[in-house]
């Protein structure tokens, strides 16, 4: 059985954009409740999908972090181009870590990371998390348990350059996050089991913004923007969003 692709998004609301970035192993879907909720409140959304998302595990383990900055920054552009001078960008997990990178290298308004880590000393969670989703897309395809298994032990052994560019990029980010200056709203959710949640404190910490907030949520899990709490997380995003210095 053929699994339906998820494609981008944009929703063209107003003149105040939000680059929305979802997670590893993840896709559009991830931020795609957040960019509606939005778009009802005036702002413009723009969520790309990085190379090998949304694909088979298989294509997922072929792609680099290198690539993913490159398509996160094709779409930051395309914002650019369709005539928004004023975006900020949300990002889920590594979503988060990516968007940190976009405060430090290009003019926004605003950084919002939500559950992103900091500390690679969490591939064991990782891996963890890349081996549910290769189960679920494979069980997705209605393949055998045996071919699962079998599958998925294969993709294991050929993923360990993936974790070892992963853990370069996220350790580079992170030596740079004293350099951000712009606002910075950190999100984290307490019971988080895929990453170290130290992480949220690190970032509030270490960005040089004179305007930064941090929100914990207590019955939420990684992915926060489709757990129990999303509403709340949405609307606490709005208003800060809201509170941000907007030229128009």
């Amino acid at each position: 059985m053929k699994v339906k692709q998820p494609q981008p998004f944009t929703f063209e609301a107003g003149p105040r954009a939000v680059l929305l970035l979802h997670g590893f192993t993840g896709h559009s879907a991830d931020v795609r409740m957040l960019g509606r909720y939005l778009e009802k409140r005036g702002y413009t959304s723009h969520a790309p999908i990085y190379r090998g998302h949304g694909l088979p595990p298989e294509e997922l383990v072929k792609a680099t972090p290198d690539e993913w900055w490159e398509d996160v920054k094709e779409a930051y552009q395309h914002l650019k181009e369709l005539g928004y001078n004023e975006i900020a960008v949300a990002g889920l997990s590594l979503g988060g870590v990516l968007g940190l990178k976009i405060a430090y290298t290009e003019k926004t308004k605003a950084v919002i990371t939500m559950c992103s880590p900091m500390f690679f000393d969490n591939e064991t969670q990782l891996t963890k998390g890349f081996t549910a989703f290769a189960k679920e897309y494979k069980q997705l395809e209605r393949k055998d348990k045996d071919v699962i298994e079998k599958e998925v032990e294969e993709l294991l052994k050929n993923s360990t350059d993936v974790f070892t560019h992963l853990g370069k990029f996220i350790n580079e980010v992170k030596n740079e996050v004293d350099t951000i200056y712009t606002p910075t709203m950190v999100v984290q959710a307490r019971k988080d089991n895929m990453i170290n949640t130290d992480s949220a404190n690190y970032i509030y910490d270490n960005v040089e913004s004179d305007q930064k907030a941090i929100h914990w949520y207590e019955d939420s899990g990684h992915v926060i923007t489709m757990d129990k709490e999303k509403e709340q997380v949405f609307e606490d995003i709005y208003q800060f969003l809201e509170t941000l210095n907007w030229e128009e």
